[in-house]
């Protein structure tokens, strides 16, 4: 029988409802074994995330803190009264809160989403809880221990045939509490399939699956059965928000398939994700498009820069006091650098640092940019392709201010003007899909 490791994200945890949902897929395959669970999502519009709950907790002071962590016990209580849950519910949330107000931690107060959400479920899975301090661990530079964490899963995976974990969080060197960034329960699933050595690592959250491009600007965009882990790096860096590209280096590492599912449509066939090893790409020339707005572009220019090989380090340097550069690009003296939702006090920062340290020629500042991608391996192999992507921008008069291929030459992209964002992926989806 293979064994799979199952993360559920937040929407799939929201209420009683859904987690029962969750426990009907995980019932319906013997090989579900060992789960991975988010705090509970939103469950409407307008509702809050039990994460965001909690950080308003940390925050509040003296006698506010019972009062912010009141929506906290409501939500939970309510999802185990929804469930029947076995629990001693009320215990447990009276434990947690005793603990939150006696330990001014964020790290601590933040991950008890995903502590209460597992205790739970694992009473109701009838699976074992393990916690992910015991088997999650960080070191002192701030990234997971790997050794150490592979060799804690193995034993309680060896231990126990059906487990619930907490995502999100693991223990730190200092022995405290520390958390991945948001969304970080994909990092706590992929750990724990690649210490197992996995046959799936299954990933259901609130989507069927990659699309071609987001469902969001064109209706019903072609479904991707399969990707490449290249592929999907491409296109989750540039925007398509279903997987975070890093999140799934252990497993991507280990040659390990991700599937992804959708927990509201378990019959949907979801998208897998493989080695390209295992990868016959047939999807086209052009797997999918993918964007981001909010871009504001530093462009430098110094003549003699060609020459200076610290210059991009120098550069770099001083804008990251203050910013990272997601995106940078060189030629003949010049050097744009670009950063996502940059505040303009923080750009004026920036340039008056590189003015005053790198003495350059002029230094301009571009506002308002978008950049999309154009990915699939038929770009390496056909010098056509971007002559399209520029001849369809052209004829649907968006005016584009760079383009680049990437490293590898999987992905194409070009920046426009924020306001050309949709009309330039709705452009480049009818050329190359319609």
């Amino acid at each position: 029988m293979s064994v799979k490791v199952c993360k559920f994200g937040g929407t799939s945890m929201a209420d009683g409802n859904v987690i029962n949902a969750v426990k009907n897929i995980i019932c319906s395959d013997a090989g579900r074994r060992y789960i991975v669970v988010s705090a509970p999502g939103k469950r409407f519009s307008g509702d809050k995330k039990v994460t965001d709950l909690l950080y308003a907790c940390h925050a509040a002071h003296g006698t506010e803190k019972e009062r912010a962590f009141a929506p906290v016990r409501a939500r939970f209580e309510s999802i185990a009264r929804e469930l029947n849950c076995g629990l001693a519910v009320k215990a447990v949330l009276d434990e947690t809160e005793r603990e939150i107000f006696e330990n001014a931690d964020a790290g601590f107060t933040a991950s008890r989403g995903e502590y209460l959400c597992a205790r739970i479920a694992a009473e109701v899975f009838g699976a074992k809880f393990c916690d992910a301090r015991d088997v999650i661990f960080f070191g002192a530079d701030g990234g997971v221990d790997s050794e150490r964490t592979y060799k804690a899963v193995k034993e309680v995976c060896s231990k126990y045939d059906f487990v619930v974990f907490p995502g999100f969080y693991g223990t730190g060197s200092d022995g405290k509490i520390k958390t991945f960034s948001r969304g970080g329960s994909d990092i706590t699933g992929a750990l724990i399939a690649r210490a197992i050595r996995a046959s799936v690592y299954e990933n259901w959250t609130d989507v069927s699956g990659f699309y071609a491009c987001d469902p969001r600007i064109v209706a019903s965009p072609r479904h991707i059965k399969s990707l490449s882990y290249e592929e999907m790096g491409e296109l989750s860096f540039m925007g398509a928000g279903v997987l975070h590209s890093q999140s799934v280096l252990p497993v991507r590492e280990a040659g390990i398939p991700v599937i992804i599912k959708n927990t509201f449509r378990p019959q949907d066939e979801g998208t897998v994700i493989l080695p390209v090893s295992d990868y016959l790409p047939g999807n086209g020339p052009v797997t999918g498009i993918s964007g981001n707005k909010n871009y504001t572009a530093v462009v430098l220019y110094k003549a003699s820069a060609e020459t200076d090989p610290s210059f991009l380090r120098r550069a770099l340097e001083i804008c990251g006091r203050r910013a990272a550069a997601e995106r940078t690009a060189g030629y003949a003296g010049s050097l744009s650098l670009a950063f996502r939702n940059l505040s303009d006090d923080v750009t004026g920062e920036i340039s008056s640092s590189l003015e005053e340290e790198l003495q350059p020629d002029s230094v301009r500042v571009i506002k308002n940019l978008s950049y999309v991608s154009v990915v699939g391996y038929g770009l390496g192999s056909s010098c056509a392709l971007p002559q399209k992507i520029f001849s369809a921008l052209a004829a649907a008069g968006i005016e584009v201010y760079s383009a680049e291929y990437g490293a590898n030459r999987l992905s194409f992209t070009v920046s426009v003007r924020d306001g050309d964002f949709e009309n330039c992926i709705k452009t480049l989806y009818s050329e190359f899909f319609n």
